[in-house]
């Protein structure tokens, strides 16, 4: 029986495979996530493998295996490799077209809003979001960032189902403080940008 926060939490995040991943209730799936993406981490920075060329090996060791399977089962009246029928379905490719949809038009009305209503609220939290994006980029390398959203992804939500009311309550300060000193200083830079008076516009 679960307790009201994580259900709330399993259904935030859909509800389905992945929640269970990320929610530890598939401890083997989660923990072979964990191993996997540690292992491959620590392949590519620490021990100096280049991703193309591990790939390619791979991908190479799976073919020659396959293709002496294929002569083998042959020649010795063995079954032949249990392979899937490796297709994308039209479904497949249909439901990530509409995912990958929401998220275009997402990205395309929030540079509308800025480019063409001049939202300088919305402008200032994607610069806000961008720089520190930038900033994390010029910390770490590409695979580290992934690396460490993997981390995250597996530690921050089954902590926040087991410990969520006092989490909600210190966010909740925290949001009105940050909500505080960002109306200061967005009162701050409206003030310092020239408006046109309402003589000027009678005149115009």
């Amino acid at each position: 029986m679960e307790d009201s926060g994580q259900t709330s939490v399993h259904l935030a995040l859909g509800g389905g495979a992945v929640a269970d991943l990320l929610l530890w209730k598939k401890w083997t799936q989660s923990v072979a996530l964990l191993v996997g993406s540690t292992a491959l981490w620590f392949l590519f920075e620490r021990a100096g493998y280049n991703l193309l060329t591990f790939v390619s090996s791979v991908l190479l060791l799976l073919v020659v295996i396959l293709f002496l399977w294929a002569k083998s089962a042959l020649l010795l009246n063995r079954p032949l490799p249990p392979l899937p029928n490796l297709e994308v379905s039209e479904e497949t490719v249909v439901e990530a077209a509409d995912e990958m949809r929401v998220w275009v038009n997402s990205a395309l009305s929030i540079a509308r809003d800025i480019a063409i209503a001049g939202n300088l609220r919305l402008f200032a939290q994607v610069t806000a979001v961008l720089w520190i994006i930038s900033y994390g980029g010029s910390l770490f390398n590409f695979l580290t960032l992934v690396y460490i959203g993997v981390l995250l992804s597996l530690s921050l939500p089954i902590l926040y189902s087991k410990y969520q009311i006092p989490i909600n309550e210190k966010l909740t300060v925290a949001y009105e403080i940050a909500r505080t000193q960002y109306r200061k200083i967005d009162d701050i830079i409206l003030s310092k940008i020239p408006l046109p008076s309402n003589k000027e516009k009678k005149i115009q």
